[in-house]
């Protein structure tokens, strides 16, 4: 007795005869009875470029793609395919992109001139730029724009802690000079915890000298650092016992780089007053890349995708201190910071 045809052969049969039809079906079978088979997708996706049903195929190639990195392992056999999906999806997003911008300037949309959000959906519309939301590693406050940065002139009390610049600078250099222990790695591992799976750790690439540490002001630095805390009173920053507030000098030595990574919260916005700043220093929050200015606050939300280099020749360092995000009302924060109480009384012997 013959054996019953398998899909492959069936689509193969109907290929050769130019049957599109009976081709079709032989695949679509093959992908509902499995959504997995990477072989029938691209068979599937090769059909649709025939038919010149590029949207089509880009569909099935795409979830050969998906399919393939979630396996364990692919057949050496189904590379050639899966390479030639990825470069039939670039080549296609190419010229979906051409396309839309010649029609756009067309109908005399420029995004050089069109409005912020409008350029940057059209970035990303035309796969220029990926989408980045805040993504807090711990809480997340619902309702909250989706905004990386939020520019200085916003807010009352930035330009009375600008002014206060030359003065923490000084009691800045003096900690460096007559109290340089006081910079410790930022990134250090706890006795009873897991150490921290970052290229950083208990290195003083990353040092942070402390000024407010989980809600206290650090041992001697009333003394230390007496306008830089009068400074800091001005910002209303975060009052959480055992949390909040918390600030610190941040210096960041030459060649070093914090990898992309997520605050824990999106509740608080992340300020830096840059102190000292060679050439060659950057922060990317999000998709936007800005420089520091010595005595121009910047003010992000460090719950977006976010890294920071020096690729300067001297050390860069800045004041860094938290707020509370502007859209977050004052009944809010009450209760945010009963809830941020609560998770910390969590194992409390």
């Amino acid at each position: 007795m013959t054996a019953p045809a398998t899909w492959l052969d069936q689509a193969r049969d109907a290929h050769r005869r130019g049957d599109v039809a009976a081709e079709t079906a032989a695949l679509d079978g093959a992908i509902r009875a499995d959504r997995g088979n990477i072989p029938a997708l691209l068979a599937m996706a090769e059909l649709k470029r025939r038919l010149a049903d590029e949207r089509a195929a880009g569909s099935f190639y795409r979830l050969a793609l998906a399919t393939a990195a979630q396996a364990r392992s692919v057949p050496a056999a189904l590379h050639a395919g899966l390479q030639r999906a990825e470069a039939f999806i670039a080549a296609t997003e190419r010229a979906f992109a051409d396309h839309l911008l010649a029609q756009l300037a067309a109908a005399g949309i420029d995004r050089g001139t069109a409005p912020p959000r409008v350029a940057q959906a059209l970035h990303i519309l035309a796969g220029e730029q990926p989408l980045y939301l805040q993504q807090p590693s711990m809480f997340y406050f619902p309702g909250l724009a989706q905004q990386p940065f939020f520019e200085r002139s916003s807010f009352a009390w930035a330009e009375a802690i600008e002014a206060a610049t030359d003065m923490i600078r000084a009691e800045l250099q003096a900690l460096i000079e007559q109290a340089a222990d006081r910079f410790t790695p930022y990134v250090s591992a706890s006795a009873d915890r897991p150490p921290p799976n970052n290229p950083l750790l208990d290195k003083s690439d990353w040092a942070a000298a402390w000024l407010w540490k989980d809600g206290a002001v650090a041992d001697g630095m009333d003394r230390l650092c007496p306008a830089t805390l009068a400074a800091l009173e001005l910002a209303p920053q975060p009052v959480i016992p055992n949390r909040a507030p918390i600030a610190l000098f941040s210096r960041l030595t030459p060649g070093t780089h914090i990898q992309p990574h997520h605050g824990m919260l999106n509740t608080r916005l992340i300020c830096h007053l840059p102190l000292i700043v060679p050439d060659g220093c950057g922060l990317r929050v999000g998709a936007e890349t800005r420089a520091w200015r010595e005595g121009e606050l910047l003010i992000f939300d460090d719950s977006f995708e976010h890294e920071a280099w020096n690729r300067g020749t001297s050390d860069r360092t800045i004041l860094l201190f938290e707020i509370w995000r502007p859209d977050i009302d004052a009944d809010e924060r009450d209760q945010l910071t009963r809830i941020f109480s609560a998770i910390d009384t969590y194992g409390e012997q």
